[in-house]
């Protein structure tokens, strides 16, 4: 094993400073990118009808050509989102949901005369939420997710009581939160309020290695710089494909089936293995520049 790790970290050695072009290429395409989209949509993400208000109809109908009725209704409601509803077992469809960011009242009957029947209690479901209140909702998410980063970072800070490890720490998880969102804006996703909370989620999935990877080099001495950091690599790599491979399991389970778990789990998804690359490539080659010029073993 030690002839194996001399000749990585010899590799690592040579090209650790070249291996940041990388991430900051991407950070900075990122941030362009997102100022661009603010530009056009006012907002860095779309948002669904949890967010900004607006109506969600369910229609329990197995037989329905869903894809019929959406594109019908697309020409009077050019927002208009739907997803199926199917069977947690089987995988059966049992209906559709549509939502949109218009009025109930000019919906249900849109619909029902697609339908050709009446939408009753007993056959679908509605649900109603005013742009004030969704507004409102979204405001206090942002101020939550905002909190939540602020505190991370007093913590980091605390931790290691040091500028450069603890900026470094924070600027990795950053970057992890932008270029998740800028793929979900790629992808077309619309950001539902269970969005927002797998970003919060992000924020903790983000710092674990990087604390890990901070801890191994700086407050550890046994062996080598980069024996060190070889060790957390494993470790950190270790704890990261696991989760990959349990939400993408997890993901495959229930693609069809809650298209909040699906959003979740894919932006979880995103967000890890965007942390790769901002764990040990940003982070590791920072750690490794500054302990070099600090002459810390």
């Amino acid at each position: 094993m030690e002839p194996i790790v001399k000749k990585e970290t010899n590799w690592h050695d040579k090209y650790f400073k070249l291996l940041l072009i990388i991430p900051v290429a991407l950070l900075l395409f990122t941030l362009v990118y997102l100022y661009i989209f603010k530009t056009s949509n006012d907002d860095f993400f779309l948002k669904d009808v949890s967010l900004t208000g607006g109506t969600t109809v369910s229609v329990f109908d197995a037989n329905i050509d869903a894809e019929q009725i959406v594109s019908s209704l697309k020409t009077e409601f050019p927002d208009l989102q739907y997803r199926i509803i199917s069977d947690f077992g089987s995988g059966k469809q049992h209906g559709f949901s549509i939502e949109t960011a218009s009025n109930s009242t000019a919906v249900i009957p849109a619909l029902e005369k697609i339908l050709g029947y009446k939408l009753t209690e007993d056959n679908s479901s509605v649900e109603f939420s005013g742009a004030s209140l969704s507004a409102g909702f979204y405001s206090q998410l942002r101020i939550a997710m905002l909190v939540a980063f602020l505190g991370m970072s007093l913590v980091v800070f605390f931790i290691f009581r040091t500028f450069v490890p603890s900026f470094a720490i924070i600027v990795c998880a950053l970057a992890d939160i932008l270029m998740t969102i800028m793929a979900i804006d790629l992808l077309g996703m619309r950001l539902s309020s269970a969005g927002i909370v797998a970003l919060l989620m992000l924020i903790g999935y983000s710092v674990d290695t990087d604390i890990l990877l901070t801890s191994r080099l700086l407050k550890t001495k046994e062996g080598s710089l980069n024996s060190r950091l070889f060790g957390a690599f494993k470790t950190g790599m270790t704890m990261t494909l696991t989760a990959i491979a349990s939400v993408t399991v997890a993901l495959i389970v229930i693609f069809n089936l809650s298209e909040t778990l699906k959003q979740m789990f894919t932006i979880i998804l995103i967000g890890l293995v965007f942390d790769i690359m901002n764990t040990w490539i940003t982070n590791g080659s920072i750690l490794k520049w500054y302990m070099e010029v600090k002459k810390i073993e």
